[in-house]
């Protein structure tokens, strides 16, 4: 008979050994039922890892779930660095659907999705191989997994056909953060150096037991040479790309050219802002007070778009018809896809531009209360409104002018009526940037005080038609940063820059100015993100070698030792 006391000492000094158990059959059990769906997990002994560690219906399959979670990854990569063209996403839907909705935000959840899931699969795998249990994918994961790819190969021959240049987006991208990419990719490659050196270390085990075990037998001894030489070949399946990798990071930062890495005292002056319709963003676009914002931002421009009207009045209005900005859908349901230039200004200037504006930029803050009520009572101004406020705060003002459709009566001369408008406001004229090429000639006679812009016209071009300034998409800055434009003494503006590490590119590539939707964010900017010197680039590169390399060879010595005991014990 057991006395009461003995038993609860007995249990006491067998509880801590029962809690582990316990912790690890409930690990164990969560990562086979995440991977297998099985959440009953065998009490038999688990197979000791080798190279043949699941089926060949297995092997087969995990490569496609190493693609699908490369695919994911890079579709998520590519999708977060064109969040500077998010807006212009959701307009270009707007268009083909009528409806206003954060389509760029739903696709960036959904590949974060796909990205996380994928991740999650390998990393459970992983896990699987690591405590010895064979990784049999569950059919509903395998058919999500080649949907998963199917998917961001669509997405993939979607950016292909239709927009190519964002490709040119990321390659800026990698352009100020590939010294991150690279420090951050050392320190991952440490961290995998781990389960790389405990699998490589287990395979020289395993090649060298059964080298031991080796039988005299003829038949026996081709068998397992044949294995020794299978275990030799997954090693250098797995060892040779590890260290591959880690040779080409180690000297990544020789074919690395950033443009925030330079020297202290180099770095050009903060360019300029010009409001894109205004501040869009604290106010409906091209309004009033969108413009009135941008002002008071500090912007030291702004930028509009002008329509001319039915009875030759000049109008701000980006879009060609008036759904998105206007309530045209309540006054006039019918006339809602009808071209703007065919409506009289009499009828335009009763339409209100404002009430749409409720959170058309998902980062946008939440309205005042008195700016709610103001930005309800916009209407759609005149450019003559527009140049009032130039003149008298003194901006430079920029915009793209609209060419009248088909049966318009200023179809051919909508050029001419502009400039008559624009001087007959008492302008100055050196406040004009006249960026519209068409009648270019008759600009220059009419108004010599104007300043040309063009585009990206070959230096040539530029300087026959004396034109000193030139307005360009962002994406061009990925061709050598623009380098020969700034050498002829060319100003540089750039649309459009609304991503804070996009504007810090665009800085210590020494543009001139940028048409951007976030001047109150970029204008607090008081220095480039991710400047660094030469110098100190090159010290935290020889330092992250080394420690990682010292860290590497570490552990693979800790694997190696700890094998070694083991196979003496």
């Amino acid at each position: 008979m057991i006395e009461p006391g003995s038993q609860r000492s007995h249990l006491k000094k067998h509880n801590p050994r029962m809690v582990c158990s316990c912790n690890r059959q409930c690990y164990i059990t969560l990562i086979t039922g995440c991977y297998t769906c099985e959440w009953q997990v065998k009490q038999e002994k688990k197979p000791r890892p080798g190279p043949c560690c699941c089926s060949w219906r297995e092997k087969l399959f995990y490569p496609f779930l190493i693609i699908s979670f490369f695919l994911s990854v890079v579709l998520l990569f590519v999708w977060i660095e064109t969040s500077n063209e998010y807006f212009g996403f959701d307009w270009v839907v707007f268009l083909g659907t009528g409806y206003w909705f954060f389509w760029s935000i739903v696709l960036l959840s959904l590949f974060g999705i796909l990205a996380a899931y994928c991740s999650l699969l390998v990393v459970l795998a992983f896990l699987l191989v690591w405590e010895g249990y064979e990784p049999n994918l569950h059919w509903c994961h395998k058919i999500l997994v080649l949907l998963v790819i199917l998917l961001s190969l669509f997405f993939f021959w979607i950016l292909c056909k239709f927009w190519q240049d964002r490709w040119l987006t990321a390659g800026l991208s990698l352009q100020i953060f590939a010294p991150y990419v690279h420090l951050s990719s050392i320190t991952v490659m440490v961290i995998l150096s781990w389960p790389v050196g405990f699998y490589l270390i287990h395979l020289e085990e395993e090649a060298r037991i059964r080298r031991y075990k080796m039988a005299p037998n003829d038949r026996e001894r081709t068998k397992r040479c044949n294995t020794l030489t299978k275990l030799r070949a997954l090693q250098v399946a797995i060892g040779l790309p590890f260290f591959l990798i880690l040779l080409c990071l180690y000297v990544m930062p020789l074919g690395i050219h950033s443009p925030c890495i330079q020297e202290e005292g180099k770095l050009g002056p903060k360019p300029d802002f010009f409001g894109h319709r205004g501040a869009p963003t604290l106010g409906p676009e091209n309004t009033m007070m969108s413009f009135e914002k941008a002002v008071e931002q500090g912007a030291c421009g702004l930028e509009s778009d002008v329509q001319v009207s039915f009875d030759q009045v000049p109008f701000l209005m980006h879009d060609n018809d008036l759904r998105r900005t206007t309530n045209i859908r309540e006054v006039l349901p019918n006339a809602s896809f009808t071209h703007s230039a065919f409506f009289r200004w009499h009828f335009l200037s009763t339409l209100n531009a404002g009430k749409w504006f409720s959170k058309p930029f998902y980062k946008m803050k939440r309205l005042s209360k008195a700016d709610r009520g103001r930005a309800e009572n916009q209407t759609i101004p005149k450019l003559t409104d527009l140049l009032e406020l130039a003149q008298k705060e003194k901006k430079f003002v920029i915009f793209d002018l609209n060419a009248p459709p088909q049966k318009h009566p200023l179809r051919n001369t909508y050029i001419r009526r502009v400039v008559s408008v624009i001087l007959a406001s008492k302008i100055e004229q050196h406040l004009i940037f006249w960026l519209p090429n068409f009648d270019r000639q008759y600009v220059r006679n009419a108004a010599p005080g104007f300043q040309h812009v063009g585009r990206l016209f070959s230096i040539e071009r530029l300087t026959k038609e004396n034109i000193s300034r030139i307005n360009v998409d962002y994406k061009r800055l990925f061709y050598h940063g623009l380098r020969e434009y700034k050498a002829a003494n060319i100003k540089i503006n750039l649309y459009l820059v609304n991503e804070p590490w996009l504007y810090s590119l665009a800085w210590c590539s020494r543009i001139h100015s940028v048409t951007t939707d976030n001047i109150h964010i970029l204008s607090q900017l008081n220095q480039p993100y991710f400047l660094m010197t030469p110098g100190y680039y090159m010290f935290m590169w020889l330092l992250m070698d080394s420690v990682s390399a010292v860290l590497i060879v570490t552990i693979f010595y800790f694997h190696c030792s700890v094998k070694t005991l083991r196979f003496f014990l």
